[in-house]
């Protein structure tokens, strides 16, 4: 069954240079000598490509309404300044949370459509589900680590021993 999508999609010329555009400057945070200390370093290039597939999967009508509130919240997530971790004060680093809720949206996204509506849109270099499943493994560590989780995990405590 082929759909179209229903909205024009901007020129691909003008979409390729968003995407290249923003890779480019997560390719040269990298390679400098802060990007290359990071321990995130090798999923910071997910973002461009996470934030793509959440945009092309918003126009595709294939993907129900509901699922659609849950994408466009992803894509607010990565466009908002106001964050976890926010870019503008830690610079590319900040993407780190923008990738793992967008890992969140897009294991949604497969738990309910065929893993080819959703690899359609993919223009990562990795294969997606192997990507996701890197991500997955590695956020769990760093949300360990974050201060509302440990008030989350104490609060979980306190409320069992009641």
């Amino acid at each position: 069954m082929d759909v179209e999508l229903k909205k024009e999609l901007p020129p691909y010329e003008i979409q390729r240079d968003f995407y290249i555009s923003l890779r480019t400057k997560m390719v040269d945070y990298l390679a400098s000598k802060s990007g290359k200390g990071s321990k995130f370093a090798p999923y910071l290039l997910f973002a461009p490509d996470l934030f793509h597939l959440l945009v092309k999967a918003l126009l595709d009508n294939r993907i129900d309404a509901k699922s659609k509130t849950l994408i466009g919240s992803g894509i607010l997530y990565f466009i908002s300044p106001i964050d976890v971790m926010p870019e503008g004060l830690i610079g590319p680093g900040g993407f780190i949370d923008d990738i793992i809720v967008a890992t969140f949206v897009v294991n949604m996204l497969l738990n309910k459509f065929s893993p080819e509506i959703i690899e359609k849109h993919w223009a990562g270099d990795v294969n997606l589900l192997t990507a996701l499943q890197k991500i997955s493994e590695t956020s769990h560590t760093f949300l360990g680590k974050l201060p509302a989780r440990s008030m989350l995990g104490r609060f979980i405590k306190t409320s069992k021993k009641a």
